[in-house]
């Protein structure tokens, strides 16, 4: 996902909050077809209880001159409670409290501004972080569930062209605690959308909605940023309080296709999702659309993947962004169907995803029929395909669109 300027594109949704900007330093725009591994060095924030687990959270409150034991306490309000008003606290000593929370979770970001859109099922929240750096996270409630797209780094240095996040460039890597806190944001927005805060009794359509599906899809190439990635993950399957206490089969590993990453996160053996951006089955278009794959192609992009799926047993994601006259003639899809099922059968599942508009962009959607022509070669190779719903386009929070701007 990505977002262009949507100060220009406000009168498409509501904008339900806002803040005065403040300067930003701007990212300078990369080359074509540079890619950007290693991200620039900047101050980094404070750190947060979110940034650890339970045992390092009670170490860094006693370098703190804190009680350990109140890093259980504060837990609970985090992760279980989504507290973060030292007043709520009142398990903590009242002679203290401010300082404990000002100490140990410090504020991280502070949302900016608030679009929707779809009648109000989709959220596009836009955070600015300690050094003036702005992401964005988006909430899409459906029936049966809340899935929250998050960003791993402030904008990407993946430069993929039909990308507004990349195009931006790459401003720096977020923390375990920055990517955890668009989460916990994210749910005290869902919370108070319920206008019940918290209250679990009454009819199910009343009760409080709650983020139950996590995808790193937003800004960023969540694998370039590992550690920080990893440690977000972890603070989302671990059980409240400790974390978040969302299932691992709920939430969605994003990546254009840096392998030895895939490899790496393999061998982690935690039963996420892993989605592969591929865009392309044939590394002479692959090449221009996506820069990675430069280094890493198509093949062992694929085999990287497969063997996820064969070590963990969890099912692979291919995504498709369809472009018009780009990537979505018939003989690709049957190159793509011919590869993934040279692979094996029922290791993998497609979603093509009409292409998203950006401002300024060349690339625009296929048309409905070339569409469905590719679905449907696609399944003729057995492979399982499902055209992905586009959520938020109109304020600039669908696939390919946040590119961050207040």
């Amino acid at each position: 996902m990505i977002i262009a300027s949507h100060t220009a594109h406000r009168k498409r949704g509501t904008s339900v909050s806002s803040e005065t900007s403040t300067p930003v330093e701007i990212t300078a725009k990369p080359e074509p077809g540079k890619i950007l591994l290693k991200a620039p060095r900047r101050g980094k924030p404070p750190r947060h209880i979110a940034d650890m687990d339970l045992a390092g959270r009670k170490e860094f409150l006693k370098e703190l001159g804190h009680q350990p034991f109140r890093a259980s306490q504060l837990s609970k309000h985090y992760f279980e409670r989504l507290v973060d008003d030292p007043q709520e606290m009142t398990d903590l000593p009242a002679s203290s409290r401010e300082q404990i929370v000002a100490d140990a979770m410090p504020n991280l970001l502070t949302t900016v501004n608030t679009l929707e859109a779809d009648g109000g099922d989709t959220l596009k929240m836009v955070h600015r972080l300690f050094d003036g750096a702005l992401v964005e996270s988006v909430i899409m409630r459906y029936s049966n569930r809340v899935t929250m797209c998050i960003s791993s780094q402030a904008g990407c240095g993946m430069n993929c062209p039909f990308c507004a996040t990349g195009q931006a460039g790459l401003t720096r890597n977020l923390s375990t605690a920055e990517i955890v806190e668009q989460v916990v944001a994210g749910a005290r927005m869902v919370k108070k959308m319920s206008g019940l805060d918290g209250a679990e009794d009454g009819p199910e359509e009343t009760k409080p909605l709650r983020i139950s599906n996590i995808v790193f899809m937003g800004m960023g190439e969540a694998l370039a940023n590992y550690k920080s990635s990893l440690g977000a993950v972890h603070r989302l399957i671990d059980p409240s309080p400790e974390g978040m206490g969302i299932s691992a089969r709920n939430i969605t590993m994003s990546t254009v296709g840096l392998v030895p990453g895939m490899y790496k996160f393999t061998q982690e053996n935690i039963p996420v999702t892993l989605a592969l951006s591929l865009h392309a089955p044939d590394d002479e278009l692959r090449d221009e659309l996506i820069p990675i794959n430069n280094r890493w192609k198509v093949d062992e992009a694929l085999d990287s993947a497969y063997d996820y799926y064969r070590k963990t047993g969890r099912r692979v994601s291919i995504e498709y962004a369809l472009i018009r006259d780009i990537n979505d003639q018939g003989w690709r899809a049957d190159l793509l169907g011919k590869k993934l099922a040279q692979r094996g059968r029922g290791w993998v599942h497609v979603n093509p995803i009409p292409l998203n508009p950006t401002p300024g962009s060349k690339w625009t959607a296929s048309r409905p029929g070339v569409e469905q022509n590719f679905v449907e070669r696609l399944r003729a190779h057995g492979i399982p395909t499902t055209v992905r719903d586009t959520r938020g386009s109109d304020i600039d929070g669908a696939c390919g669109q946040l590119a961050a701007a207040s």
